[in-house]
Formats: structure tokens, C-alpha cells, sequence
């Protein structure tokens, strides 16, 4: 493969479109569209007695009115559970509008169509919805107490309980290891409930036209979400087409599908042969979305004189709100992400997944790894106080060494295969941040304080994806991929594979992501995948392209195709740059015609070319065209990795946090393109710092949510935002072709640790919940 794109720093081609405002988001589509609103439900837990919509009916510009009962029998059935598990012994899903019963705030109830989204807001205002107020269960240790249950067919309020345990070389058990340590430790840590919080909300555009539906969804998966509604509508599959528009940041919480209104809004554009669309508000995007984060962590370790973990026992309540659409991926990625780059002893984890009257909670940037880096970190940090020895010794002394890859940590991960570690450096990567931030030449000084936490990322899961590549002869190549783009770079990095593997100016490649017109077949975009997986695939498919126009080309230059090479758009012979053809040519070549339309389709046909009449114009096997199909499926996941620094100053009055340095090292195998790594890893850093210092979740004993807006929910500004100092290593992975890895989540996962380390650094106590606020901190000086 030429070389020449791959791992060069190419200004993202989709910017300048998307910069100036010719992006085209959901709420761009469909002017002419009938609006769709919701009456959500007031309440966290409680019965609907009755709904009453006569004051409703005679507001002119009204066109539906439609409740639970209302809904035919497929469409009225609860939401698929995506991702069963047999550890999912209790999994519940909504129903689109709720049955009886309504579980958290803002779950629908009532879905009103109109004329416009004023008239459909001001006819959910005139709706009347007779409710019998129950007691809420929030808080994870009052849920798992089970006295109130969420759902009345749900003991305790345990939807899932997993135990996974790796004994040590000898056989002992990690609570045996533990017992007999030289030294042990037992505390608790906690994280708080936080929210992915995309620039754009949720929102979809249907249109039927009495036999094809079409739906435009700002989504993360478009072509899950257009099986989801074929199956719920009772569709033939190629009767449905999803398209996912441009879309303005997902994170996480637009991969969960169908949600309800992604069923509703087809559905009454069916029933009512009009077009129909819905765009959530913010409002709707804090209650009727989805959350992430809550957890509660039990830890005890043994460990020895040199700070080695002998063993660890950690027991997980996870809080997954209301329902469980996306199954327990997240409880199960921090159970298993936990070990980060370290060979620990015996290690033995035990996680209970609890229902509470709260928003459900599904996986959000990092995915349960923020959870998990948070609980081993502290683990670390904890153990080297304990011996007085520094941090980065602690760390060092339990690293996976880089002879020992692959490394098998002995579990199951989130995909079903084990958990194998491809490649690696992680003693490099220490002497490589300690260098960055400075760590042995660092001077502490009244609240002032330096921290690190090191983490480990799964990355690239499967079960697979696809790419489709065309060559037309114009001599411009199209790409086309079945997962979505929601601002990561993907029409820059897959037209630098694409050009890489064609030998073409980048110029000349165009991409399509999440249209299922174009390709119907993915998974979607999540779990820093897209590079991975789809990368590859369409590696794959430009291979074959590149196959079947080396094959051509030889036939006209007459030469042998092992003698051809391509480079800047013409097919040559390597050493006769003049005996040329170019890619153009070579594509209307591909494609025998019968008639001509110009001057360059006119040497593809049959007069003006010389077919051996002992063989057909297209070949037994071949396809007209100079095109290629390709799917990826991984053996498993790769695993990425990093380490991140900071220095920060706490005001000794007002205990606010200033960072004043951050730094990264990152390891994603090959770099495709290193600047688009560099932001998405400046990215996720800023997502961590919110994740860690603001953006906090906060329920009453009620199940309200108490901070519903931008002004109480708080995020930070660029003015809270470091400069972020990076370094990246390179260790390829040998399980893909391509040997990349994925680096869409690497900057958010461990900055909660990085802050924690080095506030405590800087205070001199122990900083065991997140995130940290000034009031936080006041209040932890005052103990």
C-alpha cells in the first residue's frame, strides 16, 4: 500500500462545508412536515388513571392525538432489548407511549401531531393526565435495599447481577490472595450521574408515499435503527431507507435504537399519508433521553512491600435508571476495563445492575471505562500512599511488559470474546508522560498538586462492517460506508485510506456514511470503531478495485499486471512512467457498452473495443464496472491505550480547581491521520474535565431532576480548557490489516482519575467521589 496519505496530517475535507452552514442537521429537512410533540409525564413513578384531551380537540391546526391504547399491536409493544445477556435475568424496556405506568420523568405519554411545533405544544398544554403519585426509588443504595421497586416484577430491583473471577498462576482465589497480603486495603469510591449532552438533540423526519418509507434520524446507527423500524412496522426491509443526515455530536446517546419517537414518527406519517418530524428540545434531551456514569464501588486489595497487587476485589452498583434498552454493556466494559495496563494477581468482580425512577442509562463517551480508570487508579494511588512510595513506582511495578503481548487478562469482554490485550508499551508510555508533564522535577507547594492515571481502552469491536468503492469515468472515486459520521473526521480519514490504496488525489474521492441507499449493511459508530473496523473494510474493497484495474489496465498497455502501479490517478508501468492509462479510462473500460453518451464512454463500446470472440464481454465471475465490496470482521478487539498527566492549583479560599497543565500520551496503533487523533483526543479531554470538575446529574429524593437546563447544568468553556501537550506512540496492532486502533474515546476516559490524583496531591486527603466541585472541596477541608 502507497503510503503517501496514510499517517499524514490532511486537513479534514467536511469542515469548510459544516463551517460555513451548509451542513444539513435534521431540523433542516422537512419545512413543509406536520410536527410532532409529547406530553411527558410530570412525575417519576406513577400510575396514569386517565387521559383526557377534550379541551384539546377543537384547536385549530390539529391534526392527531394519540395515547398508548391507540397504538396498533406491533407498534404498542415495549422497545427492543438490544443486547440480552444472561446476567440480564430482569431486562425491561418502555413502551413508545407509557402503559399504565410511568417509570421517571419526561417518559411519553401522549404524542400530539400538528400543523406546526407551536400548535403541538400548546395541544400537549390542554391535555389532561389523571396520575396516582407512587414513591420513587432513587439512589442506588435505597434501590438495592429493594422496599419500593420500580418495576413490580423485579425483586430488590436487581436486573442483572455478573460475577467474573481470574484466580492467581497457583489457583488461589482473589479473596484468598487478599487475606493473606502482606498488605490490605478497603474503601469505597463513587461517581456521579452525568449525560452526553450533544450540541444537537435527538430528531426524526419520516415521509411515505404508500409503499417506500423514508426516515431521516439524527442517529449513531442508521442502519440498526432502519431494521428496528421495518421490524416494528411490519415492513419488508428493502422498503425501508434510513438516512442519518449530518449530525451534531452523539457520544453515545444516539446509538440506542428505536427510540420512541423513531417508531412513533413513521408510524403517523403511515397512518396519516403526510410527512411528519420531531426535534427534542433541551428540556426533553435532560429527561427523555438517556444518562450515564452512576456508580458505587466496593474495593479491597492485597498487596506487597513492592506495591504489586496480589489481589482485588471490587463489587460495582450500577445505577441503569428506569429501563435497560441497551442491556449491561456499560457495567460490564468497567468490570473488565478495571485491570488497565496492569497483570494483577487474582482479581474477582461482582456487579449489581439496579432499576431506579430515573432517567435510563445507557453508554456515554468512554463507556463505563471513566468508571473503571476512576476505581484502578485510586487503587494505585491509594497503595502508594499507603507504602510511601511515588505513584509512577506503584504503577511500574504491576505494567504487562511489552514481551508479554498478546496478553490474555482471562475474561470475557463487552463483545463476547476474550479479553486479549494485542499490543502495547506501557513502561515507554510512563517514561514518555513523566517526561511531557515534568513528574520528576515537579515542585509541590501549598495547594498546588500533579496526578497521572494510566488506562486501558477496548476498542475496534465487531461483529463487523462494510465498505463499497466505485471508480466512475470520470475518474473520481466514491466511497460509501454503512456507520454514521458525527463530526469525527470520517470523509477525511476514509478518503485517505481510499486514496492511499488507489493511488489518487484525495481530491478526487468523495465518502457517504449512514445513508442504508448507499449501503445497508453496519453495525454503527461507537465504541472507537469507525477507524477499525469500517477503515478496514474499505481498505479491503479498494484492494479489489485495485485488483480488477491493474487487470484492465495490462490488458491495454499490454504488460503484466505485476508490472503495473498507480499513482496519481493513471495506471502505469513501474519504470516507463509514459506507458500510462488513466483510472478514468480504466473505468469506462470496465464497462462494455452498447451505446455512447460522450467522448470517453464511446471507447467502451462494442466497435471500439476488440473482445476475443471466445469470450463473453464481461467475464464469467466479473461485474461490469470497476467497483468493490468489502467487510471486515474482527477476531476481536484491539486495544488501545494511554496516559494522562495534570497540574493543578486549588484556591486555598473559594477551593476552586485551575488546571494548569495537562498532559497526553497516546497509543493507537498506526496514526491515520495524526491531527484528527490530536482533536479527537482534545476533545474528549475537554468532555473529561466537564465530567470531572462540572457536570453532575443531581435527583431529589422525588425523582426530579433538579438541574435541567444550561443554567444549572454546568459545562466548561474553552477558558476552562488547558492547553493539552501530547505524544502519541505507535504499536501497531497485529490483528488488522490496516494495524490501527481506536481512538475516539481515548481523551475522556481517564481525566476523572487524573483530577482526583492530583487534587489530593494538592490537599493532602483523599479524594474518593467525582466529580469535584468547589463546594465539594470546601466541604471536604472542613471535615
Amino acid at each position: 500500500m502507497s503510503t503517501r496519505l496514510f499517517g499524514e496530517p490532511v486537513r479534514r475535507v467536511e469542515d469548510e462545508r459544516l463551517l460555513t452552514g451548509q451542513g444539513r442537521y435534521l431540523d433542516d429537512l422537512g419545512r413543509e412536515a406536520l410536527a410532532a410533540a409529547f406530553v411527558r409525564s410530570p412525575h417519576a413513578h406513577a400510575r396514569i388513571r386517565d387521559i383526557d384531551v377534550t379541551a384539546a380537540l377543537d384547536v385549530e391546526g390539529l391534526v392527531a392525538i394519540y395515547t398508548w391504547e391507540d397504538l396498533p399491536p406491533g407498534v404498542a409493544e415495549p422497545l427492543p432489548l438490544l443486547i440480552p445477556h444472561p446476567a440480564l435475568t430482569h431486562g425491561r424496556t418502555a413502551h413508545p407511549l407509557a402503559k399504565e405506568t410511568v417509570r421517571h420523568v419526561g417518559e411519553p405519554v401522549v404524542m400530539v401531531v400538528a400543523t406546526d411545533r407551536y400548535l403541538a405544544e400548546d395541544v400537549c398544554a390542554l391535555i389532561e393526565v389523571d396520575y396516582e403519585p407512587l414513591k420513587a426509588v432513587v439512589g442506588l443504595e435505597e434501590a438495592a435495599q429493594g422496599s419500593r421497586l420500580v418495576h413490580e416484577d423485579v425483586p430488590a430491583n436487581l436486573g442483572a447481577h455478573l460475577v467474573q473471577e481470574v484466580a492467581s498462576t497457583g489457583g488461589a482465589s482473589a479473596r484468598e490472595c487478599i487475606e493473606t497480603s502482606p498488605h490490605t486495603l478497603a474503601f469505597r469510591l463513587d461517581i456521579e450521574r452525568s449525560a452526553s449532552m450533544p450540541l444537537e438533540g435527538r430528531g426524526v423526519y419520516a415521509r411515505w408515499d404508500g409503499r417506500d418509507l423514508r426516515v431521516y434520524s439524527s442517529t449513531q446507527t442508521s442502519t440498526s435503527v432502519r431494521m428496528a423500524i421495518a421490524a416494528k412496522l411490519g415492513l419488508p426491509l428493502p422498503h425501508v431507507e434510513v438516512i442519518a443526515p449530518d449530525v451534531g455530536g452523539g457520544f453515545g446517546v444516539k446509538i440506542v435504537h428505536p427510540w420512541p419517537e423513531e417508531v412513533l414518527v413513521p408510524w403517523a406519517a403511515m397512518t396519516l399519508g403526510r410527512e411528519v418530524k420531531w426535534a427534542e428540545d433541551r428540556r426533553e434531551h435532560f429527561v427523555a433521553s438517556a444518562h450515564e456514569r452512576a456508580q458505587v464501588q466496593y474495593v479491597r486489595v492485597g498487596f506487597d512491600d513492592a506495591g504489586r497487587v496480589l489481589g482485588l476485589e471490587v463489587t460495582i452498583l450500577h445505577d441503569h435508571g428506569a429501563y435497560t434498552p441497551y442491556g449491561i454493556i456499560v457495567p460490564i466494559v468497567t468490570s473488565t476495563q478495571l485491570l488497565g495496563p496492569y497483570k494483577i494477581g487474582s482479581y474477582r468482580v461482582e456487579f449489581s445492575s439496579i432499576y431506579t425512577n430515573t432517567v435510563q442509562v445507557t453508554p456515554y463517551r468512554g463507556a463505563g471505562r471513566p468508571q473503571a480508570v476512576f476505581c484502578m487508579e485510586r487503587t494505585m494511588d491509594k497503595i502508594a500512599q499507603h507504602l510511601g512510595a511515588d505513584r509512577t513506582e506503584v504503577r511500574a511495578a504491576n505494567f504487562i511488559g511489552p514481551e508479554e503481548f498478546p496478553y490474555d487478562q482471562r475474561m470475557t469482554f463487552q463483545d463476547g470474546r476474550p479479553l486479549v490485550y494485542d499490543s502495547g508499551n506501557y513502561p515507554e508510555m510512563l517514561r514518555m508522560i513523566k517526561e511531557l508533564i515534568g513528574w520528576d522535577s515537579f515542585e509541590r507547594g501549598p495547594h498546588r498538586g500533579i496526578g497521572l492515571a494510566c488506562y486501558v481502552e477496548g476498542t475496534g469491536v465487531g461483529p463487523y462492517e462494510g465498505g463499497h468503492v466505485q471508480i466512475t469515468s470520470d475518474g473520481r472515486v466514491h466511497v460509501s460506508t454503512g456507520l454514521t459520521s458525527q463530526g469525527q473526521g470520517h470523509e477525511t480519514v476514509f478518503a485517505q485510506i481510499a486514496a492511499s490504496e488507489l493511488g489518487v488525489p484525495i481530491s478526487r474521492v468523495s465518502v457517504v456514511t449512514g445513508d442504508t441507499r448507499r449501503f445497508g449493511y453496519a453495525v454503527g459508530t461507537f465504541a472507537s470503531r469507525a477507524a477499525v473496523v469500517s477503515g478496514n473494510a474499505i481498505a479491503l474493497a479498494c484492494g479489489k478495485v485495485r485488483e480488477k484495474a491493474l487487470r484492465i489496465a495490462a490488458e491495454a498497455l499490454e504488460a503484466d499486471p505485476a508490472d503495473l502501479d498507480i499513482a496519481d490517478g493513471l495506471v502505469h508501468v513501474v519504470g516507463s512512467p509514459s506507458a500510462s492509462i488513466p483510472l478514468s479510462t480504466v473505468a469506462v473500460l470496465s464497462n462494455p457498452l452498447r451505446y455512447s453518451f460522450d467522448a470517453e464512454t464511446a471507447k467502451a463500446t462494442q466497435f471500439a473495443t476488440a473482445t476475443p470472440a471466445d469470450r463473453p464481454p464481461v467475464a464469467d465471475g466479473e461485474e461490469p464496472g470497476l467497483e468493490g465490496r468489502g467487510f471486515y470482521s474482527p477476531l476481536r478487539s484491539t486495544f488501545a491505550a494511554g496516559m494522562h498527566a495534570a497540574i493543578v492549583e486549588t484556591d486555598p479560599e473559594t477551593a476552586e480547581i485551575r488546571i494548569l497543565r495537562y498532559a497526553v500520551v497516546h497509543d493507537c496503533g498506526r496514526l491515520v491521520n495524526p491531527m484528527i487523533v490530536e482533536g479527537q483526543v482534545h476533545g474528549g479531554v475537554a468532555q473529561g474535565i466537564g465530567g470531572a470538575l462540572y457536570e453532575r446529574m443531581a435527583y431529589d429524593s422525588d425523582g426530579q431532576l433538579l438541574n435541567a437546563s444550561f443554567m444549572d447544568f454546568l459545562m466548561p468553556y474553552a477558558s476552562e480548557i488547558p492547553r493539552i501537550e501530547t505524544a502519541h506512540l505507535e504499536t501497531p496492532s497485529p490483528l488488522n490489516p490496516l494495524g490501527i486502533k481506536g481512538a475516539g474515546e481515548a481523551g475522556v476516559i481517564p481525566v476523572s482519575a487524573v483530577i482526583a490524583s492530583a487534587v489530593e496531591d494538592a490537599e493532602g486527603f483523599d479524594i474518593d467521589r467525582m466529580p469535584i466541585s468547589p463546594s465539594d472541596l470546601y466541604h471536604l477541608r472542613a471535615r
